[in-house]
């Protein structure tokens, strides 16, 4: 488990186990995590080559930590700082999960979540702390030169409609919608 240039994100690399029949890995382990998961959610999205979903992200608290994996195919998965007074608001690093690697991706309540299908076809599984709940579910606008995400070139993006009308992140800043630093270090504080 390796963590990430923003605080609160680990891609975790399994070891993988193959022979003549196949291969196997343990895929999710609690109580190695170094942040805590306790999953109420599990969602599967299978998306064609070019497809975008995300930046989203969720009020904290509760917020809604993830841990993503990609069991068929390939994505470029996205972490973004959305927390308000972080040393790294408004930063993204990415992370390609495959079906080869097996790697995922923890991400901690407070941060946005967004991937890119780059295969044919992609399937992406992620555990979730907490159901979803539209009323605390947001999203900051994929595109928004602001963040920058170096999106991959020769795919035609493909986003839903609710992505394309999500508000850029100075607006999203300025109407309240971005979680606070201090207030999810304080939650994550009561975590352990």
């Amino acid at each position: 488990m390796d963590r990430l240039s923003i605080d609160g994100s680990w891609v975790v690399t399994p070891r993988v186990h193959a022979d003549p029949r196949g291969s196997f890995f343990e895929a999710f382990r609690a109580a190695e995590l170094p942040h805590p998961l306790g999953v109420a959610q599990v969602n599967c999205s299978i998306s064609r080559a070019g497809v975008i979903r995300g930046v989203h992200f969720a009020d904290v608290p509760p917020g809604q930590a993830k841990y993503v994996m990609c069991v068929s195919g390939s994505v470029m998965d996205v972490v973004v700082d959305l927390r308000v007074g972080s040393p790294t608001f408004g930063r993204w690093e990415a992370v390609t999960l495959d079906d080869e690697t097996r790697r995922a991706v923890l991400i901690a309540e407070g941060l946005g979540h967004a991937f890119m299908a780059l295969s044919e076809q992609a399937t992406v599984v992620y555990l979730c702390s907490q159901p979803y709940n539209p009323g605390g579910e947001h999203g900051v606008h994929p595109f928004d030169p602001a963040i920058g995400i170096g999106w991959p070139s020769g795919l035609e993006p493909v986003v839903s409609d609710k992505d394309a009308k999500a508000p850029p992140l100075e607006e999203a800043l300025a109407a309240g919608l971005l979680p606070d630093y201090q207030r999810c270090v304080e939650f994550y504080a009561t975590l352990q």
